[in-house]
């Protein structure tokens, strides 16, 4: 248990660095700040907005739309 609990400890800090490094970029983590996502390469599909931003591509915008 204390393996699986220092990875998770380790994964959830990485995240909130990696979130902190999007707010002082102002770019949404989601998308990083592109505004779209782009499917799998095996896929054949357009590339579509980002739902956590709504296609800005802003940090603002995803803030407000978590909470």
């Amino acid at each position: 248990m204390g393996l699986f609990r220092s990875l998770s400890a380790w994964q959830s800090a990485r995240r909130e660095k990696y979130i902190s490094t999007m707010q002082e970029q102002n770019k949404c983590p989601d998308c990083g700040g592109r505004g779209f996502i782009m499917p799998a390469a095996y896929e054949y599909a357009y590339p579509f907005d980002c739902s956590g931003c709504n296609g800005t591509g802003s940090f603002q915008e995803w803030q407000s739309n978590r909470q």
